[in-house]
């Protein structure tokens, strides 16, 4: 479907926001708890965080009060989407002693839009069906939760120095696969936003929202901002080349000095839209006439995770984040024929301390191309 292209004024958000309230939906978006921004209901516009903006770098995050009142001017906090559709705790099923009763748990389906997507957020949910639901065992309770999903996505004109997203191919602007999609068009003149339906739901919707059709000046305007956003980008990585990389480099020295300042806190995992290792927990009651089991958050930087047969396979720091790294970026093209990585940095922002996965493969490709130079200097010569 082609995208019909609107404009909508900032102070019609609102309109926006009640009308997937009126059809039903649980509207989910960012709104600022914790000294942070974090994902939670909406009530209406005024729950997002209008004129806030973010002091980002390795280890270390702050809000930050902007000059402007931009309902936007922020990228990410520790929250991702993924927690409202695979959820941290989810009960799998209960058994009762008494004629022994067996209850699976019914996934419960629900209706429920993500008010403002980032391009790389909505990367990572693909990357998550295709885990979920693309293949031959589909998560019944995911599936339940995905899809009822509105995505109202929203293209970034603001960027933290943590952000990759553009050399990973994921972002800043998006490429599709959303319901709305907004683009602040904020100066000291106007704030509107540029609007494009990319569903037949979404085209609904906005027949409910007071909106007027986008000119080239929109379009441009909109366009300029999404490209600035890309040029601001200091970090990049080559996730596709990483791939080949990394598996050719398992025992390169960098792992271990990675590791003597990694911290195995999992923060990492926590943090990351795609991660979704799990443990699975039996619990009983203190009669013993009720148990059940309940599936959790887990991870790869957690030693028990990867216990067996009375023993650790990872027992050291060192192979735990090698398998985490080479994981994400080279298995991943493996399993699911993409990266799992999406470039959106919460990894490198929220780890205690301040280790950048881009500076680690950098660290890598540079001591491979050495290595490549030298071999490549020798044939010459032999």
């Amino acid at each position: 479907m082609s995208h019909n292209r609107m404009r909508m004024a900032r102070g019609d958000l609102g309109a926006l926001i009640a009308a997937l309230s009126d059809r039903g939906y649980r509207i989910l978006g960012p709104t600022v708890g914790d000294g942070a921004i974090i994902y939670d209901e909406l009530e209406s516009d005024t729950d997002l965080p209008v004129g806030w903006g973010e002091d980002q770098s390795p280890g270390a995050y702050r809000l930050v009060r902007r000059q402007d009142q931009a309902v936007f001017g922020f990228t990410l906090g520790p929250h991702t989407w993924k927690k409202f559709l695979y959820p941290a705790e989810e009960r799998l099923f209960q058994v009762t002693l008494e004629g022994m009763s067996f209850q699976p748990e019914a996934p419960a389906g629900v209706k429920q839009a993500f008010f403002g997507v980032r391009a790389c957020e909505r990367q990572a949910l693909s990357i998550l069906d295709r885990v979920f639901l693309e293949n031959e065992h589909v998560d019944s309770g995911y599936a339940a939760r995905r899809r009822d999903t509105f995505i109202v996505a929203v293209n970034c004109t603001t960027s933290s120095p943590a952000c990759f997203c553009a050399s990973m191919g994921t972002g800043p602007e998006h490429r599709g696969d959303f319901d709305l999609c907004l683009t602040e068009l904020l100066t000291p003149k106007r704030h509107d936003f540029l609007v494009e339906a990319g569903s037949a739901v979404g085209e609904a919707i906005m027949k409910e929202v007071p909106h007027c059709e986008a000119d080239e000046a929109d379009v441009a305007q909109a366009e300029k901002q999404i490209e600035a956003t890309a040029k601001e980008m200091s970090r990049s990585m080559d996730g596709d080349n990483a791939a080949q990389l990394l598996s050719r480099n398992l025992e390169h020295p960098r792992w271990h000095e990675v590791a003597d300042r990694c911290l195995s806190c999992a923060n990492c995992t926590m943090v990351c839209p795609t991660c979704f290792c799990s443990t699975v927990e039996d619990t009983t009651d203190l009669t013993g006439d009720h148990a059940e089991r309940w599936r959790r958050w887990d991870s790869c930087f957690n030693q028990d995770f990867s216990y067996a047969a009375g023993g650790h396979a990872r027992s050291s720091t060192m192979s735990r984040y090698r398998q985490w790294l080479t994981h994400k970026l080279s298995g991943w093209h493996e399993q699911f024929g993409t990266s799992g990585c999406v470039g959106c940095g919460r990894c490198i922002t929220w780890c205690p301390v301040g280790i950048d996965l881009t500076e680690e493969v950098a660290a890598i490709r540079a001591a491979d191309g050495a290595v490549a130079a030298t071999s490549k200097a020798e044939d010459c010569h032999a």
